[in-house]
């Protein structure tokens, strides 16, 4: 697998007898499948690549509970109030469990936050864009979660271990949002009105094409990618993965009674897969660069709570300095 990497990708990947002992070394418990651990010697390019990766994985967690707040003070009652939370409450834990995996790799959590703040880190697209309805809630889960565990699933096999680690808990969470989703869409769909059902097309419409962009552009168009998959950080392409996503979702839609916004999405039998549209990757680029409909939005509230809470956390080092001091007389 690694000899067929060496020559693909933007960036060309060194082949073994080009690498110093060391990365020979590192290379080779990772073709033996052996997960790296944090004070295992590592090269700092493998380094840097899971910082990007966590953070941002962790940002987009933390982000997307934004998304979903609109909405706990609407819900159509107090069931769907309470489960609307207790996923909200899941999404914060997986930043925190994805914030303590990528700290193992010496980076400093405020720092990664600060370049979230800045606009200098991304997260993921998908949270850049408005939930205008309840049957949102249903969407973001059916889809966004569902194409978020796609990804992840994969990521348990990941090479290094405390984030491979933290994904499992992590996916069998994602599993019960996604399933919740899919109950509201199924709920509205089987015993609603016509204007609720109508409002689950709409939010399938909307939400459809940006949980396709999820994935990111093909690999011949990520400079990174090559390496990634050398390293086994990345263990699938995005195309596989988006390929997966559609052909597991499809059925599902189709059990619901809804269709995609995709006239070119049908069956192909020599495939053996489902063929789809062309995504407009005009508009993923656009709202990478910050110009999303909600993207100063998200931002905005995210450096908000941080200044607001900015008491609570010198408090509780205030509190923590007092201890230290009466200890230590």
């Amino acid at each position: 697998m690694y000899a067929q990497l060496v020559e693909t990708g933007v960036k060309r990947v060194k082949s073994l007898e080009e690498m110093s002992p060391e990365e020979r070394n590192f290379q080779e418990k990772i073709d033996a499948e052996i997960k790296i651990e944090a004070k295992n010697w590592m090269p700092e390019a493998y380094r840097q690549t899971l910082i990007r990766q966590i953070s941002q994985h962790a940002h987009s967690e933390i982000v997307g509970m934004l998304p979903e707040g609109n909405w706990v003070t609407r819900a159509p009652s107090l069931k769907r109030k309470l489960q609307l939370m207790a996923k909200i409450q899941d999404e914060a834990g997986h930043g925190l469990y994805l914030y303590s995996a990528m700290e193992t790799l010496g980076a400093d959590r405020d720092e990664e936050i600060a370049k979230l703040h800045s606009g200098k880190a991304k997260y993921s697209s998908i949270f850049n864009y408005p939930t205008l309805s309840w049957a949102d809630m249903g969407a973001v889960g059916w889809l966004v979660d569902g194409a978020a565990i796609v990804n992840q699933v994969v990521l348990q096999r990941t090479s290094y271990g405390p984030y491979s680690r933290a994904m499992v808990r992590i996916c069998k969470e994602e599993s019960f949002h996604q399933r919740q989703g899919y109950e509201i869409l199924l709920t509205m769909m089987r015993h609603g009105t016509q204007a609720q059902r109508d409002m689950v097309q709409d939010a399938i419409n909307r939400l459809w094409w940006p949980s396709l962009m999820m994935f990111g552009p093909s690999d011949e168009h990520s400079p990174n990618s090559a390496q990634s998959m050398a390293w086994k950080i990345k263990r699938q392409t995005n195309d596989e993965l988006r390929q997966r996503f559609i052909d597991q979702t499809v059925p599902q839609l189709e059990l619901l009674g809804c269709t995609a916004p995709d006239p070119e999405l049908k069956w192909n039998a020599e495939r053996g897969h489902y063929d789809f549209g062309e995504i407009q990757w005009d508009e993923f680029y656009e709202v990478i660069k910050g110009n999303g409909p909600c993207n100063q939005e998200r931002v905005a509230t995210r450096r908000k709570a941080i200044e607001d809470g900015a008491w609570v956390r010198e408090a509780a080092v205030a509190y923590a300095r007092k201890q230290q001091n009466k200890n230590a007389a």
